[in-house]
Formats: C-alpha cells, structure tokens, sequence
C-alpha cells in the first residue's frame, strides 16, 4: 500500500503546486471546458497525451484504448468523437499512435493473446492488406513502425468517415483531423501530413499520406 499512498502525496503535491502558480486554477476548471483537441491514442502508459504536447488539464479532450483504434461498432469512441465534437466544439481530431506499440506488434505476428486478439482485427486485417509491402521492409523493425504508421492513416479515416464528422463538416463546422505518431526514443511527435479538413479533399489527402508511407526511402 506504500505505493499507493505515494500516489496521493504526489497528488496533493501537484495541487498545490497549480494553485501555487496558478492561482484559481481550479474554479476556473470547474466552470468550463473547452478544448480545442481531441487526441485520440494508445493507452500506453509511455504516451501521456498532456505531457507530451505541453497543455494543461483542460485543454485537451483524450480517448484511449490499445493501439489507437476508431472501431465504427465501439460506442465507447463515438461516444466521445460525438461529445467533442457536436458539445465541445473542438477544432481538431488528432489520431496518434506511437513506435513499438504492442498493440501492432501483436497483430503483425500473429499472437494468441485471447480477448484482445478480436480488438486488434483491423490491425491484423491491415497487415493483409500490405503485406507484399511490409515484406519488403528492411528488417523486422522498420516492417514494425510501417504498420504502426499505415494504422494511423486507417484510423484517421475510419476517423473523418464517421457520420459524427461527416455532419460536422456538412453544417459548415471548423474541424480537422490529424494522424499523427510518437517516438518513444526521442519523445518527439511527427507528423505523417495527415491532415483533413473536409470531405471533398478526404480521397487526395488519403492517397498523397499513403504514397508517403509506403516509401522506403
């Protein structure tokens, strides 16, 4: 139990520390929210969305789950793209996975992990799909973080192709959505010029961020 009781001192710590440089931090929280983002990733204990990007609590609206996935059947995410993006108002989807993911590790190798293995499907289904590309890859590594790359793109746009989004867009709503992907090794974010903002430019952008991946260059 020392742990966890470790857990509350650095929650009280960081308390204090927040109304200590911010003073009224805290009411002001409890009035509103208003994100501008909604960063949805891996539940990676390495890949903490706020830390990353620099924003404080209330400024970005975070889903989670192993390996970053936008199911169409999962109420869990809709739920929470409907909530951002028709309460909230964000201005931006970003889809981010990360570089030695786990998640994608296990689908590109086939294990029998058990309950997961029917989540990770669509992983397992991309890896079908590009095999003959992923077979050409230098090594084991890079076939690695060229899945984890070409999940980002199939999420950004099982992402956009939401009706959430899809409505969004029709009534004239600023929204973008964005794949990006984390480097554990440096702590960097990059960005794999995923970027869409309306359906008409859905396809182009589909196909140029594609391109891009499938380059070994």
């Amino acid at each position: 139990m020392r742990l966890l009781s470790e857990l509350f001192q650095n929650n009280r710590e960081w308390a204090s520390r927040m109304e200590r440089d911010h003073p009224g931090f805290f009411q002001r929280l409890l009035r509103q929210q208003t994100p501008e983002f909604l960063w949805i990733g891996c539940s990676d204990s390495r890949v903490p969305a706020n830390e990353i990007t620099g924003l404080m609590p209330g400024e970005i609206f975070v889903h989670r789950n192993v390996a970053n996935i936008v199911e169409p059947s999962d109420r869990n995410c809709l739920s929470v793209i409907q909530y951002a993006v028709d309460v909230l108002r964000v201005k931006h989807i970003m889809i981010v996975g990360h570089y030695s993911c786990g998640g994608v590790r296990a689908a590109l190798d086939g294990q029998n992990l058990g309950l997961i293995d029917e989540w990770l499907a669509p992983i397992r289904a991309l890896r079908q799909r590009y095999r003959a590309f992923l077979d050409t890859c230098p090594g084991d590594a890079a076939k690695w973080s060229k899945l984890c790359e070409l999940n980002v793109l199939e999420q950004a746009c099982a992402a956009w192709r939401t009706p959430i989004v899809s409505e969004a867009w029709a009534r004239g709503q600023k929204l973008a959505v964005h794949g990006w992907i984390y480097a554990l090794q440096d702590g960097r974010l990059r960005d794999l010029n995923i970027t869409v903002n309306n359906a008409a430019e859905a396809e182009k952008i589909l196909q140029r961020a594609l391109t891009g991946i499938l380059s070994l260059s």
